[in-house]
Order: structure tokens, then C-alpha cells, then sequence
């Protein structure tokens, strides 16, 4: 696979796959193009009916469209919380009765936990469902999102918001994946270093999905 090409605001590609690799359009037609990519999840790590059996949910990965580059947009979870707690994770929750699809429930809960106004968030596309073994099947959208903005977490749910440049996702020697023991079965799951900020799990997972999908076809 090839690794994406470095790109700064001040240089001056000739490479259409460089002046193209971060913007909106490309990555939305690189979703839609690649949507057969098969991603890592947590499957191996659950029985068949516990798959079968597994909640739906939506999560959103936000994107902000900065000067300075996009921005991923992640919280942290307050650590009372029953699934997750003090993880770092995208807006996100289990599928409501009144959500007529996954991507109402995407943006509701973005609205819900960072007060992000969903009518300032463009879908561009999803990735496979990513299946958690606590329990969940969750289809990540991807939503494009022009400043300003305005946040304002919920309390009981969200610790902090944070950004993280999404070009820090896109270096493959970053991808760190990590093998450990839990109730007797061989746990594998991606890891994030990125300042004094541990992102692993399941939030990793999709990341590390993203870059595959949108670079797998270059």
C-alpha cells in the first residue's frame, strides 16, 4: 500500500493524488469507490450469536476543515460511565427507536454530546460496520464540517473535546497493534499515541479503517 504523500500548505504539488489527497471531494469519492474494503473490528474476538446479537449503533467521525489542515474531532468520556468509560471516542450512541437509519442516529448523538449542530455537518460517505466486543455493531460516517463552530458537551457523557490532525492517522508506522489476554481469548486491538492522549480500541480501530479505505486504490 502506498503510503499518502506529504503535503503542506505552502507547498506546491503537481501530483494530482497530492494536491487532491485531503480535500472533501476526494475523500468523499474515495468512500463511495472503495466501499468493499474489508476493515478490522473485533469480530474475532466474539462468538457467532454474540455478532448476531450485537446492539446497532452510529458513530460520526468529524472532520474540520481548517486552515492549518483537517481536524478529527474525538471526546473523552466521562469515566462513570457503564460501556467505555474515560475512552476516547467519536460522538456516537446506540440506534433510538425514531432513527429511520444510522445516519440520524450519527448526527443526533453528535448534537446530543458535543452540541454540534447537525444541519453544519455534510456526509461524505461510511465505513464498514465495525463490531465491538462489548457488545455493539456500529457504522461509522464520516461528516465533513466547515468552521466556526460551536460546542457544547454534555456533562454526564463527554469529559473534553479535543482535535487531532487527521494527516497524524495516515502514517502506517503509527498503527500500532497490540495483543493481550482477557476471559481466556486473544484480545487485538489498534493503539494511538498522540501527546499526552491514548487512543485505542475501538476508536483507533476505525481509524486505522479510514486510512485503509481511502489509500488502499492509490
Amino acid at each position: 500500500m502506498k503510503k499518502p504523500p506529504s503535503f503542506k500548505p505552502d507547498d506546491t504539488p503537481t501530483n494530482p493524488v497530492e494536491m487532491n489527497w485531503l480535500s472533501k471531494g476526494w475523500i468523499q469519492r474515495q468512500l463511495t469507490d472503495n466501499q468493499n474494503i474489508e476493515g478490522f473490528d473485533g469480530r474475532s474476538m466474539m462468538t457467532e450469536q454474540a455478532q448476531i446479537e450485537a446492539i446497532p449503533a452510529a458513530v460520526l467521525i468529524p472532520l474540520v476543515n481548517k486552515p492549518e489542515g483537517i481536524q478529527v474531532l474525538l471526546t473523552q468520556r466521562t469515566s462513570h460511565l457503564y460501556n467505555h468509560a474515560g475512552q476516547i471516542s467519536f460522538p456516537g450512541g446506540r440506534i433510538d427507536p425514531e432513527d429511520s437509519n444510522t445516519t440520524v442516529t450519527a448526527l443526533r448523538e453528535t448534537e446530543e454530546e458535543i452540541g454540534l449542530n447537525r444541519e453544519k455537518i455534510e456526509i461524505l460517505g461510511s465505513l464498514k460496520d465495525y463490531f465491538i466486543p462489548s457488545g455493539f455493531k456500529v457504522t461509522p460516517w464520516v461528516g465533513w464540517i466547515n468552521p466556526p463552530i460551536s460546542l457544547t458537551p454534555d456533562p454526564f457523557e463527554v469529559e473534553r473535546i479535543f482535535e487531532v490532525p487527521l494527516d497524524f492517522f495516515f502514517d502506517p508506522q503509527r498503527h500500532q497493534l497490540k495483543y493481550d489476554q482477557v476471559d481466556g481469548r486473544q484480545r487485538r486491538y489498534y493503539i494511538f499515541e498522540y501527546q499526552d492522549k491514548t487512543i485505542w480500541g475501538a476508536t483507533a480501530g476505525m481509524l486505522v479503517n479510514l486510512y485503509h479505505t481511502l489509500f488502499t486504490a492509490i
